[in-house]
């Protein structure tokens, strides 16, 4: 198996991956008026919170769930890279084996790294995920990676 991967690349991947998302999600939240009631004039921060449970609000956050979890899950599974652990010469490796893990594991590892951060948890969760990688022995696993049984290498050059 390829050494584990430095937790400094794995943030700077996770941090690419998420602007391929969010950049496109933004601009499909246009039609969604997603932007509109947090820049009404007279709108505290409470009235804001209160108006997303609407209609439009919750189709657009069901769309960024399925748009984080699909990303992560087909990415991973095709060859066990996002564009961003691409970029930064990074994989997704099964512990037990180091091979590509299968589309099963890969969209566990997508629910359990996305759908809190995108529910409730938007926060607390990714700095809970990067505590465990960063103090985890001795693979380097955060939640989202020991539920899917699985490790990040770097790829050999």
């Amino acid at each position: 198996m390829p050494p584990l991967a430095e937790s400094g690349k794995r943030i700077i991947a996770r941090i690419i991956d998420w602007l391929i998302i969010a950049i496109p999600l933004a601009l499909i939240g246009i039609p969604f008026d997603i932007y509109s009631r947090a820049t009404d004039d007279g709108n505290d921060f409470g009235d804001t919170v209160n108006s997303l449970n609407g209609g439009s609000q919750l189709v657009f956050q069901l769309i960024t769930i399925v748009a984080y979890v699909a990303y992560d899950t087909v990415m991973v599974a095709k060859d066990g890279q996002t564009l961003g652990k691409k970029w930064m010469k990074l994989r997704v490796a099964m512990l037990n084996d180091g091979s590509t893990p299968p589309m099963s594991q890969s969209l566990l590892r997508a629910v359990v790294l996305w759908l809190p951060a995108l529910i409730c948890c938007a926060c607390l969760w990714p700095l809970l995920i990067l505590i465990l990688i960063l103090v985890d022995k001795p693979y380097k696993q955060g939640l989202h990676d020991k539920a899917a049984k699985t490790v990040v290498v770097s790829v050999p050059r």
